[in-house]
């Protein structure tokens, strides 16, 4: 597919050196942190990953400044295969901790199988990136196999014979969709950014098919089912209309009625079937009775439309001005895109302290709703593929060089993480007291509050700039400061958040994850907000 707008143009050449340096620090900090929290078998395998990571990561760098790698990536930016490596293990690991102090070893072992899940794919993708350098560099080499060797052998003797064949089965379909979605969409994704969607996708897909064939063992509750069946459910309906599209021109009318035609189809007749097998009724129904079940979810319904009416208002004037312009490369101002950053504050702080089941399943179905848009753009299916074209161009940023536009996705995606990740069961018995109440805002305080803050801040005022990059220090600062009275705000507004003093931590974690944003160069909607997650909950 062809784009009819185009980013702003990126920086040229790779990042320089010192802020891949000071963006490897910041993610050896938070893995040297986890460490000492957890300081188990685990951790040291997590410790050795990131060593490899780190010298795996200039080999993938050098290949993208050379255009030696196998598939297209996204230019602006480094590979980004050490922060994003360390996400799935670090989740998984404090994971296994909150849910061992819960007292639920069925998670705690979940917790184990998501480490050694992310640690897999990890060392898959250093070893692709050795495998295709010339000439093969000996010392990397070497420190990939010591570090391999050590992770292998320990959960080899810490996972069961299930738990070893679900790892590489997910590995399995890590390989078949890095091969299928790397192709079909060129410089949408960096390496480490492919990593960390096509690893969570590919989890997700494993974790439905099992389940799936346990329907009658497997328990749990139906808005968990609906996230897995949802966000599998739309990632298989692009490949095929991908796939379908390559012998058909999508533009046309026959194509658009074809195309919304085999949407319901896939839709009733394989994903509501899907949901309905596993959570034993039927889905609509289930849906609309979730929905409209009390008076406060109407009134969170209602305000919610209002929101999203407002944001629609939103882009239809950031439009008319451009229209209005006499440049035809008019480009919203930064400001004008972090509006968005605070309209899904003002809607994600209501659900998380008085509703957050409806905010969860709500989350699911926005994020069902974008993809389906982007769909629609990106085929140019009619009557709304060329208006959203027209409508989202204004909105790019040097991210979206792809022929997807992702950036609103990754903000729903930051947002929603820290809601949908932690297991339910892991939140009793005081599991997710001192800053670990907290993590449920981790999306909203580091992307939300701290990005849109240090990008408004940093780009009005800021004089002073971080070494290697633009950003700057006074956003940076601002950002941290905006952090604190949001926690502060929280406080009051939520009287199920008790800090215990943990005041220290929380600093130490915000302070962190903002130099990570002022250094990285990866999707900071995405990134972001799992680093605070795994910060908070350890």
């Amino acid at each position: 597919m062809t784009r009819e707008c185009a980013p702003p143009a990126p920086g040229i050449g790779a990042p320089l050196s010192g802020s891949v340096l000071a963006e490897a620090a910041v993610v050896f900090a938070v893995v040297l942190s986890i460490h000492a929290t957890v300081l188990d078998r685990y951790s040291w395998c997590a410790v050795a990953l990131a060593v490899q990571a780190f010298y795996v990561q200039y080999k993938w760098d050098r290949l993208l400044q050379q255009g030696s790698a196998v598939f297209q990536f996204r230019m602006s930016a480094n590979s980004g295969l050490l922060p994003s490596s360390m996400v799935m293990p670090l989740l998984g690991l404090v994971m296994k901790e909150r849910c061992q102090a819960a007292e639920h070893p069925y998670f705690e072992r979940f917790g184990i199988v998501v480490a050694a899940t992310g640690m897999a794919v990890a060392l898959f993708s250093s070893v692709l990136a050795l495998g295709i350098t010339r000439p093969v560099p000996t010392n990397t080499c070497v420190i990939l196999s010591l570090a391999g060797g050590v992770i292998i052998y320990i959960m080899k003797h810490s996972l069961s014979v299930g738990e070893v064949i679900e790892v590489l089965e997910v590995l399995l379909i890590f390989v078949y969709l890095n091969m299928i979605l790397l192709y079909l969409l060129p410089r949408c994704f960096t390496p480490g950014e492919a990593l960390l969607v096509l690893s969570g996708i590919s989890f997700m897909l494993n974790q439905l098919i099992k389940r799936s064939l346990t329907v009658v063992e497997s328990q749990g509750d139906p808005v968990d089912f609906f996230l897995l069946v949802v966000v599998v459910g739309m990632v298989l309906m692009g490949i095929f209309f991908s796939i379908l599209f390559v012998f058909m021109d999508s533009g046309t009318w026959a194509s658009s009625i074809f195309f919304h035609l085999m949407t319901c189809v896939l839709g009733l007749g394989v994903v509501v079937p899907w949901l309905q097998r596993l959570i034993h009724r039927n889905p609509l129904l289930w849906l609309l009775q979730f929905l409209f079940q009390t008076e406060t979810r109407l009134y969170l319904l209602a305000y919610w439309s209002l929101l999203a009416a407002f944001a629609c208002l939103v882009v239809l004037y950031q439009n008319a001005k451009r229209s209005s312009s006499e440049s035809k490369k008019h480009q919203a101002p930064i400001i004008a895109r972090k509006y968005f950053h605070f309209i899904v504050v003002a809607t994600y702080i209501p659900g998380i302290i008085f509703d957050r089941p409806l905010l969860y399943v709500a989350a699911t179905v926005c994020l069902a709703v974008f993809v389906f848009l982007e769909y629609v753009r990106y085929f140019r299916i009619k009557p709304l593929g060329h208006t959203l074209r027209s409508l989202l161009c204004l909105f790019l940023d040097e991210r979206d060089s792809g022929p997807l536009i992702l950036t609103h996705i990754y903000l729903l995606l930051g947002m929603s993480l820290p809601i949908w990740l932690v297991p339910r069961p892991c939140t009793q018995k005081d599991s997710l007291g001192g800053a670990r109440a907290l993590v449920p805002y981790a999306g909203v305080l580091a992307v939300g509050v701290g990005d849109t803050v240090a990008s408004i801040f940093g780009s009005t005022m800021g004089e002073i700039r971080w070494p290697g990059t633009k950003k700057t220090f006074e956003g940076t600062m601002t950002s941290i400061f905006a952090q604190i009275i949001s926690v502060a705000l929280i406080l009051i507004f939520d009287s199920g958040v008790d800090l215990n003093h943990s005041y220290a931590w929380i600093l130490g974690s915000i302070s962190t994850v903002s130099l990570l944003e002022a250094y990285t160069t990866q999707i900071d909607n995405l990134l972001l907000p799992l680093y605070l997650l795994i910060l908070l909950m350890a």
